[in-house]
């Protein structure tokens, strides 16, 4: 007499996404990863495109402007404070890295050529999200360490969702005086900024700069305003 197994005796396989651990639906085998978990990762990662461009956008004003104190002397502070963690993810070692160390290992185990150099991380991540979209598939179906790739995505859209969804809720910072002219004087109004808008306003004279553009020539107006101020006072 024979002991036949019995669906009790089966080991079930699972997700090995590792927050997730359910038993694989009989539509899922094969698969190493679930579709439920696929779907989500593959939400996140094409969300890392426009997540790093807000965070870019920010670090961009965080890189050494001139913000003035009184009247229109100046030191050479940023217009939005500094933080690490955003110049952290936006730099070398930051978003474009750690999403090209995934690929570089899916393309090892596929036989593919190593990605050729794509330039600044601004300018890497929309490919390096196009190829991961293109074949998270394949990884969640024949990849092994899938799970802990996932897990990596998760983590780094955590962080920048995390930081972009804080910028929405900031105090204004001061970044210097109004560099608009009211009659034969500059305006000298304090302006202040906050990082989730780029538009700035002078309620004393009216001026408005509302764009990334627009920031740079405020600074570089600023900066006129300045040395226009210390000769008459030569």
């Amino acid at each position: 007499m024979h002991d036949h197994p019995t669906l009790n005796d089966y080991d079930w396989p699972t997700c090995v996404s590792p927050r997730c651990g359910r038993q694989l639906w009989v539509a899922e085998a094969g698969r190493l990863v679930c579709r439920p978990c696929e779907d989500k990762t593959l939400a996140r990662i094409t969300e890392l495109p426009a997540l790093f461009r807000r965070l870019d956008s920010t670090a961009a004003l965080m890189r050494g402007a001139r913000r003035s104190g009184g009247g229109m002397s100046g030191s050479k502070t940023p217009p939005i404070p500094p933080r690490l963690e955003v110049l952290a993810l936006v730099g070398p070692g930051g978003v474009a890295a750690r999403l090209s160390a995934i690929e570089d290992a899916w393309r090892a185990v596929l036989g593919w050529t190593i990605a050729p150099w794509r330039g600044s991380p601004a300018q890497a991540v929309p490919h390096l999200v196009r190829f991961l979209g293109d074949n998270l598939l394949w990884a969640c179906s024949s990849y092994e360490e899938v799970g802990q790739d996932i897990d990596e995505l998760r983590k780094l859209h955590g962080e920048c969702a995390a930081i972009v969804a804080d910028e929405r809720r900031p105090g204004r910072v001061q970044i210097g005086a109004c560099p608009g002219r009211v009659g034969d004087a500059y305006c000298g109004q304090p302006l202040t900024a906050s990082a989730a808008s780029h538009r700035v306003h002078c309620g004393a004279c009216g001026g408005r700069w509302e764009t990334l553009g627009e920031w740079r020539e405020l600074r570089a107006a600023q900066e006129q305003a300045l040395a226009g101020t210390a000769e008459a006072a030569a």
